[in-house]
């Protein structure tokens, strides 16, 4: 399970698909640029006048094209009606059930609004006030509480993480004298996702903690990018032990409560009765949008636990665009928390984060938000998703625009096309039917899915008998890092149980079985069996149990 996450892959995704940042000059810098040279570059000081001549001939030239590019007009910002059609659109091509939107410029929230229903088959709308589960767009809440932490000398970036979380370990020795706080935060601790140690997990986050040095790295120690939640539980657990104090209480105390984020919880059980909580949904196979069964997330998670609203969003945005600051009170110093959204890991273009991505230079993650560019703007984001919910926030930090997006559909790429053309929209840039961009790249990736599942149908070997008895399979296998699964049989039927999974199995070939329901459907089983010695092992989902 270490290298394929099966479903759960989505987080590396989300990760890297929240639009863009990084900073291109605009037309009008340059000029100024080249305004700076004088003779240099223009031709001045020529005797002969001809450099006069040519330098107002050049200086026009620069000035029509200048004037030739469209550019925002000061002061005039987009009508709220043109975000109202923006999301009407949005939600009608995605077929999302619900959403809310946040636009903030200048300090100002120009756009607080909720679209469609909490529920498909209810009337009751979302609003402003909806709570939303935040997934991953946790973790740039616990950056910046470490950034909070560094300016009180409580700890430093680059601390072993061992001074802060006595007990943590890397099965690497190197890996595991060198790793800092820096690593966890920016993913380039070696170890891969596994983020099945933690999803829909019967275990809490300290088993998970426990279980990390166990598990074997998937790639060199700072020598590559793999997106880990599992390392932020780790660094929230850090920021608790240095502190004395839990990790939701110091978000809590230092950030939410500070900012007025009143609708803020930390997990689904803190979330008051009354509530406005919406309900997530999926598409099935066929297509069809469903209720899907809500998440219940009962212990804080500094990787994805935070539960919050539009409004509560508005000011998370409007605190970070201005550089830390709320109400004139600074509540961490502009340098650490702009560490925080420097680039740290390279994250290669290439794959889907190329495809996803059209016009950016450069992608990379700093701690807490990938940081990457959108045709000339430099862009802070991140992006969540949890079962049935898909989140996105983001900075365009030169232009004091915040933007976050709330839907209740699980899996949509909607937010990254609905934040795309907000980005244009309110930066002058030209349009582009971004909605039919990723509907394209979704297309594309679900008849790749479907091509691979075909190929390995294709190649299988037919009229193939198990090594064994039904019976000769039962027991329990053991990994190392992902702990026990259970094979049982009942009429002549296999079950593998994992974690809070099951999953019913099929014969496919030889000793290989199909997974045939549930969470894992259609992944493959493969038993190493030979008569005599019986069922020795399993491999699944890229771990190999080994027999008791």
């Amino acid at each position: 399970m270490g290298k394929s996450q099966g479903r759960v892959s989505f987080l590396l995704l989300l990760a890297l698909s929240v639009a863009e940042p990084f900073q291109v000059r605009t037309m009008l810098e340059w000029a100024s640029e080249v305004g700076t040279c004088e003779g240099t570059c223009l031709g001045a000081g020529n005797e002969s006048g001809w450099g006069s001549v040519m330098q107002a001939i050049r200086w026009n030239g620069i000035i029509a094209l200048v004037l030739a590019v469209p550019l925002p007009s000061p002061g005039v910002e987009p009508e709220p009606e043109a975000v109202d059609r923006v999301m009407a659109d949005a939600l009608k091509v995605w077929e999302v059930p619900g959403a809310a939107a946040v636009v903030v410029r200048n300090d100002q929230v120009l756009v607080l609004k909720g679209y469609g229903r909490k529920r498909l088959d209810r009337p009751d709308p979302v609003t402003p006030d909806t709570v939303f589960p935040l997934a991953s767009c946790t973790k740039a809440f616990t950056a910046t509480l470490m950034a909070m932490l560094v300016d009180e000398g409580k700890l430093g970036w680059d601390d072993a993480v061992r001074d802060h979380l006595p007990g943590f370990k890397l099965s690497d020795p190197h890996a595991d004298a060198m790793v800092t706080l820096r690593d966890l935060l920016s993913h380039r601790t070696g170890i891969g996702g596994n983020d099945l140690l933690w999803y829909h997990a019967p275990w809490g986050i300290d088993e998970v903690l426990r279980r990390i040095e166990k598990l074997p790295p998937s790639y060199p120690f700072r020598g590559g990018f793999e997106y880990s939640s599992l390392m932020y539980m780790a660094a929230g657990r850090a920021a608790a032990h240095r502190t004395g104090v839990p990790w939701e209480q110091l978000v809590k105390t230092r950030l939410t409560d500070p900012l007025g984020m009143a609708g803020v919880a930390f997990t689904t059980k803190d979330l008051p009765p009354t509530a406005d909580r919406p309900t997530g949904h999926q598409k099935t196979k066929a297509g069809t949008v469903v209720v899907m069964p809500t998440y219940e997330m009962t212990e804080p998670n500094p990787a994805g636990s935070i539960q919050a609203s539009a409004r509560d969003l508005a000011a998370w945005v409007r605190f970070h665009l201005s550089g830390g600051v709320v109400g004139g009170r600074r509540l961490v110093s502009e340098r650490s928390l702009h560490e925080t959204t420097m680039p740290q890991s390279i994250i290669r273009l290439e794959g889907a984060a190329r495809a996803m991505n059209p016009d950016t230079i450069q992608l990379s993650y700093g701690m807490g938000w990938v940081v990457s560019d959108h045709r000339g703007k430099r862009i802070l984001a991140h992006g969540g998703m949890i079962d049935g919910f898909r989140v996105q926030v983001t900075l365009v930090p030169e232009e004091k625009l915040g933007i976050v997006l709330l839907n209740n559909l699980h899996e949509t790429r909607m937010n990254q096309a609905a934040t795309n053309t907000l980005i244009d929209l309110y930066c002058g840039l030209p349009g582009r039917d971004w909605n039919a961009f990723f509907q394209k790249i979704v297309a594309d990736s679900d008849a790749a899915r479907r091509a691979i599942i075909s190929a390995r149908d294709k190649a299988r070997l037919t009229n193939t008998k198990p090594t064994l008895a039904v019976e000769d399979y039962v027991g329990e296998y053991d990994d190392p890092g992902y702990g026990k699964v259970t094979v049982t049989a009942k009429a002549g039927a296999l079950t593998l149980a994992w974690s809070s999974f099951h999953c019913p199995l099929e014969h496919y070939q030889n000793d290989v079985f199909r997974v045939s329901g549930g969470y894992f459907e259609d992944k493959l089983v493969e038993f190493a069996a030979t008569p005599g010695r019986g069922a020795i092992a399993i491999r699944f989902e890229g771990a190999v149990f080994r027999r008791n």
